[in-house]
């Protein structure tokens, strides 16, 4: 257990004190719906960039991540490759100046309001909003998770009360401040992070005998076998074999699934329409690509590196091989507790404090203005209740925290004991899920003008309902990086529909019936993540429609791609 000491005590406090004010900061400085929902729209770009990646960058990469890297290996660098190819370049300079015009000029506040008021369509508003606060509290959990675990792990508090107290600290500042709070502080928060990882990164290697040797340790140490070698991933340094359930799980789900997820998250998107220019945008790119690189290389690298440590420790033996089978998530918080200095994990308790703050305070600002905005507002269809907006965003702050909260106790009792990287899945899920509903919809609001109200409503619906068959029907259980089929095992006594019973007759006479996955060629669909499956459904889906429908008025058009 750690002792903070005078020094990390005071530490904790200056840093507890510095966010305190910052959210004091947001909130004297918002005085309109659009201070508290966009921040004004006047945002410096360092402010934007780092608010962007540490919203992009939580416990769920550090904790979860991390601990998932521990057991596929370098193989999750892919992510990290296509999380700045994707995430930052594509997104800051293809789809961010695009999501700042036409943002600017319909004067929406929220992504939800964006698509509603480019395809002229509630329907399309509130279904989005409607999606949001069913999908992002699972994800705004496993980000608590990941920090509750680090708290649990370092300082010995219960697991139900870190995840509370932080929980409410983070809503208190966010129903205070709303994005511009959100912002100040993320700025803060992510160069905590980038300095913790950093070093973080140089301490590892220099604990494992530097870049060559610590790389050539790891790729022997597939001699004495790796957990999932029978699966197909025969080491730490390798790619999965192609085609095998491995190769599945961790390029179908981790590595494509957050790689392209990353396009459509409302709450990363909202951050295009707070900059005053393209100008802005652009020189937000390299400090955006430097923080990913660090915070997310890192991640991917500290967590197979950890397996040399926990190897070649009498007390612990291969824990982090044997956590394959037990909970990949206690991974990092025990490699960090146990093999770095006193000082550095005091910092590293800050660091994991950023990463989860600055993620979960936009996930709460975003899951409110899809209640307040999104919602109630339009759904009241009334212009005098547009005054209560803030209020109501606020009570639906209050609601988000208590299911997240919710969800981040409920989880570990249930997936807890069952090797579930719950963290790392619930993240992949809904990155997945948004990439499914909203991709094929946005890119057409933002690089067409033949998509019409009526494709883009059906492409989401189709992609949001394919997701969730998919992931309770369809998808089988894989060390706890796949979602168990409930409600197939319920409803139709089989583990996935993608499964298909043969009997075989035992040595006593006894038929025993083995579920073995359905596959065509290279492909073994119950380790296909939904968005294979829901996300070309719904492209094509949105395409067949917008070409069977008429387009919106020109002069709808071209007011939304006015330059």
């Amino acid at each position: 257990m750690l002792e903070l000491g005078f020094w990390g005590i005071i530490a904790v406090l200056l840093y507890l004190g510095a966010v305190g004010y910052l959210g004091y900061r947001g909130y004297r400085d918002t005085k309109t719906t659009a201070d508290y929902m966009v921040a004004g729209r006047g945002t410096h770009p360092y402010v934007m960039a780092m608010s962007y990646g540490a919203t992009f960058i939580s416990t769920s990469a550090i904790i979860g991540f991390g601990g998932a890297a521990a057991l596929f290996g370098m193989s999750l660098l892919w992510l990290c490759v296509l999380n700045i190819a994707v995430g930052i370049f594509l997104a800051f300079v293809v789809f961010g100046g695009r999501t700042r015009r036409m943002g600017h000029t319909l004067d929406a506040h929220t992504f939800p309001e964006l698509m509603g008021r480019r395809f002229e369509s509630r329907f399309i508003q509130g279904f989005s909003g409607l999606v949001i606060f069913i999908g992002m509290p699972l994800y705004t959990s496993v980000v608590i998770m990941g920090v509750s675990s680090y708290i649990k792990q370092a300082l010995g508090v219960n697991y139900d009360a870190a995840l509370l107290l932080f929980g409410a600290v983070v809503a208190l500042y966010v129903i205070m401040g709303g994005l511009k709070g959100v912002m100040y502080t993320d700025a803060l928060q992510g160069s905590i992070m980038l300095v913790g990882m950093l070093l973080l990164l140089v301490m590892t290697y220099a604990k494992v005998g530097g870049v060559v040797g610590g790389h050539t340790a790891l790729t022997n140490l597939a001699e004495s076998g790796h957990p999932l070698a029978k699966l197909g991933l025969p080491g730490w340094t390798v790619m999965p074999q192609f085609g095998s359930r491995v190769w599945w799980v961790a390029v179908s789900t981790i590595i494509m699934g957050v790689g392209i997820g990353v396009l459509a998250q409302p709450q990363l998107a909202v951050r295009y329409m707070t900059v005053r220019s393209q100008r802005e945008l652009n020189r937000a790119v390299l400090i955006g690509g430097i923080f990913i690189l660090v915070t997310i290389g890192t991640c991917y690298v500290v967590g197979p590196l950890s397996n040399l440590y926990f190897v070649g420790n009498p007390d612990f033996g291969k824990i982090s091989i044997a956590a394959a089978a037990g909970n990949v998530n206690e991974i990092m918080p025990l490699y960090i507790g146990n093999a770095m200095p006193h000082w550095f994990v005091v910092l590293f308790l800050m660091t994991l404090f950023a990463a989860a703050m600055s993620t979960v305070s936009s996930q709460f600002h975003t899951m409110g203005t899809s209640i307040g905005r999104d919602l109630y507002e339009k759904g009241c269809a009334n212009a005098e209740h547009s005054s209560r907006t803030i209020g109501v965003t606020r009570v639906g702050i209050g609601v988000a925290f208590v299911v997240a909260v919710f969800l981040a106790w409920w989880l570990p009792r249930r997936f807890g004991g069952q090797g579930a990287a719950v963290i790392a899945r619930g993240t992949a899920i809904f990155f997945g899920m948004c990439a499914a509903a909203f991709l094929p919809m946005y890119f057409g609001a933002l690089f067409t003008r033949r998509c019409t109200r009526a494709g883009a409503a059906a492409g989401m619906s189709v992609g949001f309902v394919t997701s969730l068959f998919w992931l309770f029907f369809c998808q089988a259980h894989l060390k706890g990086f796949s979602a168990t089929p409930i409600l197939c095992e319920k409803l139709f006594g089989r583990p996935s529909l993608m499964q298909r019973a043969v009997e075989t007759v035992a040595e006593d006479g006894a038929v025993v019936v083995q579920w073995v996955p359905r596959t065509t060629g290279w492909i073994i669909w119950d380790v296909v993540d939904p968005l294979f499956v829901a996300l070309p459904l719904a492209i094509i889906v949105t395409i067949i429609v917008s070409l069977a429908t008429q387009p919106p008025s020109k002069e709808h058009l071209d007011r939304c791609f006015a330059p």
